[in-house]
């Protein structure tokens, strides 16, 4: 018997029809995924939304916006309105990319005033143990019903841990996530302000 003797056109040919089938099953994968994987997202922020605005009955309307000079990521401020039509807050969807892994995704909400009301973790991969504190009442607590006696403008809003010379207790070993939630945090307040002032509503 003669041995087929492998050839250069036959070798790209068989990485092509790989590579076609490789992109083919991707393609399912992909359609078949990415509507319940924006369904879960979606879900996971609607439950933060509802726990950093307790209570709340009213209607969202949504706004995105650079909340700083420099940033290269929008984030959304999920203005709230009472049945009225008067503002309730905001629920703030934010970030950081000064976090331990990189960035990582928080909701913060606020009153009408620009008092924070809550903040709830959409998105993080902090170390388990250390900077995966940032979800505990413990660490997040702290956030809590920060006011204008500490912060008289939100354009001013600037929380940070203690070795900063802030008000924040950082977690133990995770100084680097503590700091990270308090830059997200601080973004969200510039970004709920700045949208204030565009719609002419003073806080």
């Amino acid at each position: 018997m003669s041995k087929k003797t492998s050839t250069l056109p036959n070798m790209l040919l068989a990485l092509v029809v790989i590579a076609v089938v490789a992109a083919g099953a991707l393609a399912a994968v992909y359609a078949l995924t990415k509507d319940p994987i924006e369904k879960e997202q979606q879900r996971i922020r609607q439950e933060a939304i509802q726990k950093v605005l307790p209570n709340f009955k009213g209607e969202i309307k949504q706004e995105s916006v650079l909340a700083s000079q420099g940033d290269k990521q929008e984030i959304t401020v999920n203005l709230a309105y009472n049945a009225d039509g008067s503002l309730f807050g905001a629920a703030v969807e934010t970030y950081t990319d000064k976090a331990f892994d990189g960035k990582f995704t928080i909701m913060v909400g606020f009153d009408a005033e620009g008092n924070t009301i809550g903040t709830s973790v959409i998105k993080a991969s902090e170390t388990p143990g250390l900077g995966d504190k940032i979800k505990t009442d413990e660490f997040a607590g702290q956030f809590k019903n920060k006011d204008k006696r500490i912060n008289p403008k939100a354009s001013s809003f600037d929380l940070k841990v203690v070795k900063d010379g802030g008000e924040v207790d950082a977690i133990t070993a995770a100084t680097i996530s503590s700091r990270a939630f308090c830059d997200a945090v601080n973004r969200a307040a510039k970004g709920y302000d700045k949208v204030l002032k565009k719609k002419g509503v003073t806080k």
